[in-house]
């Protein structure tokens, strides 16, 4: 993991400061180290691309989670605006029932108060 975080001129450095440790005493001197290519054991990069996958993994579920948060406080902002007036409920009732019907290309039947039926019923 530390080699995917290092630069590949950083890497050279480091390697030209080893090889001028161990050459310097014998008088050669090393000019330059290029790094061109590095490659990594298979076991170093099926941890590398599974730590990857954890981390996009935790950014998702954080993601999802602010989400739900949004969510929930539209919802009881709604639920605020409808609990101050009982006929906006009644009103997103049947929103909703028509909503369905149309969808579904069929007929809602849904339950009257009694004491509505009785208003009818003593005329």
């Amino acid at each position: 993991a530390e080699v995917s975080t290092q630069s590949t001129g950083e890497i050279s450095n480091s390697m030209q400061q080893t090889l001028d440790v161990a050459t310097d005493p014998w008088g050669v001197l090393v000019e330059r180290v290029e790094v061109k290519d590095v490659r990594l054991p298979q076991n170093l990069q099926r941890a590398m691309a599974a730590e990857a996958e954890a981390h996009r993994d935790a950014k998702a579920k954080v993601i999802a989670a602010e989400g739900e948060l949004n969510a929930s406080k539209a919802l009881k902002e709604a639920a605020d605006v409808i609990a101050e007036s009982p006929a906006a409920l009644q009103l997103r009732y049947l929103q909703t029932l028509g909503t369905i019907a149309a969808e579904r290309n069929s007929t809602i039947l849904f339950p009257m108060p009694i004491d509505m039926m009785k208003a009818f019923a003593e005329k």
